[in-house]
């Protein structure tokens, strides 16, 4: 197992600096100027426009301009906003938890209502409640994120005065209940679907009909033999979901003016502030690569007969 998990760490290396490099010529190359998008429409000396440039390293080739990011993001650096002259890791410090939280929330709503419906609809397929899960989850994904987001609101906050419509403090979790089911709404449906049909085919297996035979407990058929082989798919999309949530609050903090990551990204998009996405969507990567891991550790915990050399 330890070498198996140097081995994937090592892997990961290439591909963080792959991803980062992609991210880094893509906000560099493609969006424009940024010190000239910071001075907006008023008149300007191109002298002084080439003297930030060269303060900021912007003049630089592009790849020599990676390089000098990644060294000094490998010493915790990650630049400067050029409007704010605001430090990129306070903007960090202060925006990621926010997402975190709201992240946690959303994941965790995700897993225990999306595979407690799927279990329930899969135990009875094709009855009456299986019917309405897939109903209601083909709705969920039927419904775009900020279509689902305003009408939540308009019901529950502004209609029947339920909760607040807005987050005034990102550290009450009552605040960030209602965004957090939004952000969750689209992986529930998924999570529903797969563990439904995942239980569903397990149900048919020869192992299943085995547990039954020699007379187990169904309590014990249905939480060890059942649930541990089916709930694999199910780990593999969890451990991928957890970074599409966090890109995905970028619509969900718009809608609930949720000051996480997902509105410093969009703020920093329209100012073309560079070195402030790249910095997130580095963390970004890092999240996604150590959700791959877990959950390939995981698969061993679920399946015994998985071993890693």
């Amino acid at each position: 197992m330890g070498r198996y998990v140097a081995r994937r760490l090592l892997q990961m290396i290439p591909v963080f600096i792959g991803s980062t490099l992609i991210i880094f010529c893509m906000m560099y190359a493609l969006p424009g100027d940024p010190v000239r998008a910071m001075m907006g429409d008023q008149a300007y000396d191109p002298t002084v426009v080439a003297s930030i440039k060269k303060e900021l390293g912007l003049d630089q080739p592009l790849l020599h301009q990676y390089v000098n990011y990644m060294t000094g993001l490998l010493q915790g650096d990650f630049g400067t906003q050029i409007a704010s002259q605001r430090p990129i890791k306070d903007v960090i410090l202060d925006a990621f938890p926010v997402t975190i939280r709201l992240t946690i929330f959303a994941f965790a709503f995700v897993s225990l209502v999306g595979i407690g419906l799927g279990v329930v609809a899969g135990l009875r397929p094709d009855t009456l409640r299986d019917r309405g899960l897939l109903t209601l989850t083909l709705l969920l994904v039927s419904m775009p994120s900020f279509v689902l987001g305003f009408l939540l609101q308009y019901l529950l906050a502004f209609k029947w005065s339920v909760t607040t419509p807005t987050v005034t403090d990102s550290t009450d979790f009552s605040q960030l209940m209602l965004p957090a089911i939004v952000l969750a709404s689209l992986s529930l449906a998924y999570v529903a679907r797969l563990t439904r049909t995942s239980i569903a085919e397990n149900l048919r297996s020869d192992y299943m009909r085995t547990a039954v035979a020699k007379g187990l407990p169904r309590r014990r058929v249905v939480g060890v033999h059942l649930m541990r082989n089916s709930l694999i798919p199910v780990v593999t999309f969890l451990g991928i979901e957890v970074g599409n949530l966090m890109t995905g609050a970028i619509v969900t903090e718009g809608i609930f003016n949720v000051r996480g990551i997902g509105i410093e990204i969009y703020e920093a998009l329209s100012r073309r502030e560079g070195a402030t996405v790249v910095g997130i969507a580095s963390l970004m990567v890092l999240i996604y690569l150590a959700a791959s891991l877990i959950v390939d550790l995981l698969y061993a915990v679920l399946d015994p007969r998985i071993r890693y050399a």
